[in-house]
């Protein structure tokens, strides 16, 4: 797992979201920086007070001009439970083969209550408007991402 780190130019991508519809980061890259945040399963609980946060602070971060993409292998369906359940305001992205979350080097091995499996790592990207990492955002809790984040950009903007 080679994780992409600041200055990187980030892949393009298409995904699917919570309503079926293709949203392209290179779209997204025209309005603003993007904040690309991958989550390991939705409605769970860390996932859901992690989306949650960025809902609540979404005002700012559009004032921000940055658009805000959660991914996670989940499918279309589950993502689009997870949104109405919380009335989150931004696309949650489906990456059911992982190839974006490969890209981005955040699949890999995981460790949980002794079992090894494959999986997201819970990580952030902010994307700036030239396509390169312009931040990694890899020591949070899923209670402060959101205030992290926000704090980040404001001091960086």
């Amino acid at each position: 797992m080679k994780t992409l780190m600041k200055g990187d130019v980030a892949p393009n991508f298409t995904l699917n979201n919570q309503n079926d519809q293709a949203i392209s980061l290179a779209d997204a890259l025209k309005q603003g920086p993007v904040l690309v945040y991958f989550y390991p399963k939705a409605l769970t609980p860390g996932c859901t007070v992690q989306a949650c946060g960025l809902r609540d602070t979404k005002p700012e971060l559009d004032n921000l001009k940055v658009t805000v993409f959660g991914i996670s292998p989940d499918p279309v369906a589950k993502l689009g439970r997870f949104a109405d359940k919380h009335e989150l305001n931004f696309s949650l992205l489906s990456d059911e083969d992982h190839a974006v979350a490969d890209a981005f080097g955040v699949w890999g091995e995981k460790k949980f209550m002794g079992k090894i499996y494959d999986g997201i790592h819970r990580l952030s990207f902010l994307i700036g408007q030239d396509g390169k990492v312009a931040h990694v955002f890899d020591k949070f809790k899923t209670k402060d991402h959101h205030e992290v984040v926000l704090n980040y950009i404001q001091q960086n903007s």
